[in-house]
């Protein structure tokens, strides 16, 4: 069965989309920590980060870095915390979260997204992308 991370690449289901090339897409969390919360994920399905070929693992991590800058520009911030736990969805990805302090990581704690108008979020985080 297709992961949700899939139906979104496959355009089946809508994201707030930040950027995509040939290998990852870049695309708000719905249920984010921290405001500016990212999902980088590859558009080859594994569960594992670790399982995916050295290409696409280091092609991953690149494109993670990309977002990661346009991060930072778009929402001040000391550091862009970088999570990878892939126990929610069966497909790997990493967190991209603009972080203050070590608790801003605090998985347990959930921002509610309908203060946040992810779209133009998304659109500002994009428009920084060099």
């Amino acid at each position: 069965m297709k992961s949700i991370f899939t139906k979104i690449i496959n355009k089946e289901i809508p994201c707030h989309l930040i950027a995509e090339d040939q290998d990852s897409i870049a695309f708000m969390d719905i249920n984010p920590i921290a405001l500016g919360h990212v999902l980088v994920v590859p558009k080859k399905e594994v569960d594992n980060i670790f399982d995916l070929d050295s290409n696409a693992y280091q092609a991953l991590w690149g494109f993670a870095k990309k977002i990661s800058f346009a991060l930072k520009k778009t929402i001040p911030c000391n550091r862009v915390g970088v999570s990878v736990i892939g126990l929610e969805v069966p497909h790997a990805h990493i967190h991209l979260i603009p972080i203050n302090k070590i608790s801003d990581m605090d998985f347990q704690k959930k921002t509610l997204s309908s203060s946040i108008n992810l779209e133009e979020l998304a659109q500002k985080i994009s428009n920084n992308i060099i």
